[in-house]
């Protein structure tokens, strides 16, 4: 099949980006891993560690085989630790209007709202997820630095129900039609539902200090074969999913076979 060119009007892109109340004392110093598992067709593996000791943590996150283009650029992803829920990814059972896409609004009853957003550089607050600047850019990229967890999300992660998810689909393994990949997102109906949908998803799971995530379902990895229980959670905020507001975006739809 040739590749196809799908041109999507993305004037902005909103997510999920609430940060829970209260503030919770600061515990015992800990390493937190998971090997983020497939959501809505995705073929791209990623894999975290959290290392943290008082306040800061030092996070490596790995990805790759994401979409990679957007208008002939970087596509961005942008990613964060989401919490105060269950601690779970959603399965494909969570896709309650059948459409063929989990949508941040059927995940959020599993994996909670944002806490923290992780970037390349600069702050980590929920708010930050409008930044694609400092977001993932392109199929493959790393994230290694520092930064400083506040009392939530560190309360989210000695609990278990930390859970990392990244953002964006890529249009030619998505597994639905064009028009659904397109149609409007349950959280901001101007844009595309694909768009907004998470893609890359893991619980992150104690380990000793500095190891990395291994396999298995020990070790916080999100399949889509593994169980959920849905409840409700309110959402809100946004982030950006567009390199200038208000354009027309073409995404390259990879080459597939016919």
């Amino acid at each position: 099949m040739n590749k196809k060119m799908r041109l999507l009007a993305v004037p902005a892109l909103a997510i999920s980006a609430v940060a829970l109340a209260g503030s919770p004392a600061m515990a015992a110093d800990g390493s937190y891993s998971s090997t983020l598992g497939q959501l809505n067709g995705t073929t791209g593996t990623g894999t975290i560690t959290v290392d943290v000791t008082g306040d800061q943590a030092m996070v490596n996150l790995q990805v790759s085989g994401l979409a990679q283009t957007f208008m002939d650029a970087p596509y961005p992803h942008v990613q964060h630790i989401h919490g105060g829920a269950q601690g779970k990814c959603p399965t494909p059972a969570d896709d309650a209007n059948g459409d063929g896409i989990i949508n941040v609004a059927e995940g959020v009853p599993g994996y909670g709202d944002i806490q923290t957003t992780l970037t390349t550089s600069g702050a980590t607050t929920p708010a930050e997820g409008l930044n694609l600047a400092l977001g993932g850019q392109g199929g493959t990229y790393s994230i290694q630095r520092t930064i400083t967890l506040d009392a939530a999300t560190k309360a989210s992660l000695e609990a278990g129900t930390a859970v990392v998810v990244v953002h964006g689909l890529d249009p030619a393994t998505a597994g639905v039609s064009e028009e659904v990949f397109a149609s409007p997102s349950e959280i901001a109906p101007d844009l595309p539902l694909g768009a907004t949908s998470p893609a890359l998803c893991g619980t992150l799971v104690a380990t000793q200090m500095g190891a990395m995530p291994s396999g298995g379902a020990d070790t916080g990895v999100a399949t889509e074969s593994s169980s959920n229980t849905a409840g409700m959670i309110a959402l809100g905020g946004g982030l950006v999913l567009a390199a200038a507001a208000g354009g027309t975006y073409a995404v390259r739809r990879r080459a597939t076979n016919a």
